[in-house]
């Protein structure tokens, strides 16, 4: 399929996804030493929710359109002060630009972008900003083209696929095992959508199978994962989370839960051996 994002920007798995990341940069933040993100597929970086797109599927009515009231002490908290920097309820930030709002001096965000319609409006966003470098490339070539980053040895790399292609959990199995192999010190988080259970249980436990440890996932499911043919919920992946993450990330989920009527939230982290 050809998968746009500005059909889809701030759903449910948006704001899931985004939440999560904000709360992985902020360990980041607890220390002076700069970090370095690479956003391997990154889209527009802000979306127009009065689109013709966004208003095709109004899918973003049952997701940010619904925490416009959050309270002041909801653990989506920090998540939505970023959301709000676009300073227009109706402009929705992707993940680059969530990115960069919490970039300091030293820290670096690179973005890649393979379509040049979405790449040229991405540098648009970022044509200002010295902190953020975009490239027109493959994201999961980029990986051995950019890493490990120069004189930086703290990371993130996001992979946040259009799962396009049929084997995009193979290529996520090589991405994993690249960005090891190249920057083993990167926390990877790696979004994917849940239809059905098999496709999810095979990548994890080849993953397992080969040797990679401390996993965590986290998974918001609007409804059973039981029909192939339908997003039924999404999931992201940490490989090697930071201390304290996995209690953040509870406390979203079971927000978005509640907020967004969802069939079930679960996060889960197996053991480093």
């Amino acid at each position: 399929m050809n998968y746009r994002h500005a059909y889809h920007a701030g759903n449910f798995a948006d704001c899931m996804k985004h939440a999560l990341l904000v709360s992985l940069l902020s360990h980041f933040l607890r220390k002076p030493a700069p970090f370095m993100v690479l956003d391997t597929h990154a889209g527009l970086g802000r979306y127009d929710l009065l689109s013709t797109e966004a208003e095709k599927t109004q899918e973003w009515h049952s997701g940010i359109g619904l925490l416009a009231d959050e309270p002041h002490d909801s653990p989506l908290t920090p998540w939505l002060e970023q959301v709000k920097k676009t300073r227009n309820p109706h402009v929705y930030p992707g993940s680059p630009l969530l990115i960069s709002y919490l970039l300091r001096e030293q820290d670096r965000l690179i973005c890649c972008e393979k379509h040049p319609d979405d790449k040229r409006k991405l540098y648009g966003v970022f044509a200002r900003n010295p902190a953020v470098a975009v490239h027109e490339r493959d994201g999961y070539e980029a990986l051995r083209a950019l890493l490990p980053p120069k004189d930086i040895k703290r990371g993130l790399v996001l992979i946040d696929p259009p799962f396009e292609e049929l084997n995009e959990f193979a290529r996520l199995a090589q991405a994993v095992s690249t960005i090891q192999a190249r920057f083993p010190a990167a926390i990877i988080a790696i979004w994917y959508p849940i239809k059905h259970r098999t496709p999810v249980r095979n990548f994890m436990t080849g993953l397992q199978d080969a040797g990679v440890r401390d996993i965590l996932t986290a998974e918001l499911l609007m409804k059973p994962a039981t029909d192939p043919d339908q997003l039924n919920g999404s999931g992201l992946m940490v490989i090697k989370p930071p201390y304290g993450f996995a209690e953040q990330a509870s406390q979203q989920l079971a927000r978005l839960k509640t907020v967004f009527h969802a069939f079930s939230a679960e996060v889960v982290q197996s053991v480093a051996q």
